[in-house]
């Protein structure tokens, strides 16, 4: 069977080389097994990413309803799940607070169609080559940034003022408030951490984040715990998607929203791509990076249309898929629609999930998502580890963006600075 490596280049959907290679009974049956195991997987995660970005839990799942299946339709990848993601929480959390959902749903809209041209411009190869140092090292800051936002939420928290956005104001602000910790709160949100962990070292087949977000959601109904829940804070999700609309396009509001823009379509590339690249080494395929980017931006644009926040390729989401046995594109594709059942039929128990569970589900895709130990074999060596730890630092200080430039550019530096040495040795 060949990889897809000769065919890379090309604009055409997976979906469509799939069905013109053929496609049975037997294939249906793997992609929707697959399906439905992510799905399980994405409800509570893509729920728990909105709180955490500072909207309302229905707009995640429009993001993998929605985004999921178009990313699955027209994407170049066989086996990608688009959706709402962890690295996103920071930058649509302050963009949501300073904004609004208006926008914010701007700043998405706007991304999509920068992601689309950067498709169309054929830079998909360029975006894989970015530093090891600086994707593993932003990625272990936002996974301490995202940790800490759920903090509050997890320990029942309650704050004088506003939560602070920046990493160490915040900490602060969060030791200022220990006095008034929930500890009711803090036991789900210790539970959910330890029955996913739990679950997932002896029973790895099981959907451990479901089973604690729907435990959790049980006892603080079933004992009346004095917690905060999806229904006491957003009161509960509606049943289906919401109707289409545009979101606010006037020039004053574009001009506004691009650096947010911006920043979503930088780490939108990057982490969409970086997917790929996974799933690639776990099926032995190679994907078409300029057609994924493409089917990106063109699923941003759609969330942002039924009012949906980020979406990007999701590597812990494909991971499963593929472990899952998933063939094709059709198992992203059912993913969506099995979301979307759920929001039709059993919408209304969410408003029983108390936030502190949400917070611990998110604890421990942090936990998951920082690649520690590599992280701290870059710190080994003098060149690596100096970008390491400046992406690392700045992202925690500034933001995403300004980290990554930072570490590309010093990364830069060093490569420029070895080539003089290697010629003169030739």
């Amino acid at each position: 069977m060949p990889d897809g490596a000769s065919t890379a280049h090309l604009y055409r959907p997976k979906l469509a080389t799939v069905l013109r290679e053929g496609y049975g009974a037997r294939d249906l049956r793997a992609d929707a097994a697959a399906g439905l195991t992510v799905a399980v997987v994405a409800l509570p995660l893509s729920m728990a990413i909105a709180v955490a970005s500072g909207v309302s839990p229905e707009r995640g799942l429009y993001a993998a309803i929605v985004g999921g299946v178009i990313v699955s339709a027209l994407g170049g990848s066989r086996v990608q799940i688009g959706g709402p993601a962890g690295a996103f929480i920071v930058l649509v959390a302050a963009t949501a607070a300073r904004f609004g959902p208006e926008g914010l749903l701007t700043a998405v809209f706007l991304s999509g169609f920068m992601l689309t041209l950067l498709g169309l411009a054929r830079v998909g190869s360029l975006v894989r080559h970015m530093p090891h140092a600086v994707t593993v090292s932003f990625t272990c800051a936002i996974a301490a940034t995202i940790a800490a936002s759920q903090l509050k939420d997890f320990a029942g928290l309650r704050l004088s003022g506003p939560e602070p956005g920046a990493f160490v104001p915040k900490l602060a602000a969060l030791a200022a408030g220990h006095s008034s910790l929930n500890p009711a709160a803090c036991a789900i949100g210790l539970a959910v951490v330890a029955g996913i962990s739990i679950l997932r070292r002896f029973r790895p087949t099981w959907p451990g984040m479901l089973i604690g977000v729907a435990a959790a959601g049980l006892a603080a109904w079933a004992l009346k715990l004095p917690v905060e829940t999806i229904g006491s804070r957003f009161g509960g999700l509606p049943r289906g998607l919401a109707p289409p609309a545009l979101p606010p396009l006037q020039p004053a509001m574009i001009l506004q929203m691009m650096p947010s823009a911006v920043a979503f379509t930088l780490l939108g590339a990057v982490e969409s791509l970086l997917s790929a690249k996974v799933a690639d080494g776990m099926t032995g395929r190679r994907h078409r990076s300029n057609m994924e980017l493409i089917a990106q931006g063109l699923a941003n644009v759609a969330s942002a249309l039924f009012g949906g926040i980020c979406v990007t390729g999701t590597i812990a989401r494909t991971a499963t898929n593929v472990r899952a046995g998933a063939r094709s594109p059709v198992s992203g594709m059912l993913h969506s629609a099995f979301l979307l059942v759920f929001m039709l039929v059993a919408a209304p128990l969410a408003a029983y999930v108390p936030l502190a569970a949400l917070a611990g589900v998110l604890l421990v895709v942090c936990w998951t998502m920082a690649e520690k130990a590599e992280f701290i074999r870059l710190l080994r060596q003098w060149r690596p580890g100096s970008v390491a730890l400046l992406t690392f630092g700045v992202t925690l200080a500034r933001d995403l963006t300004t980290g990554i430039v930072a570490g590309c550019v010093l990364a830069a530096l060093f490569a420029l600075l070895r080539r003089p040495v290697a010629e003169e040795g030739e």
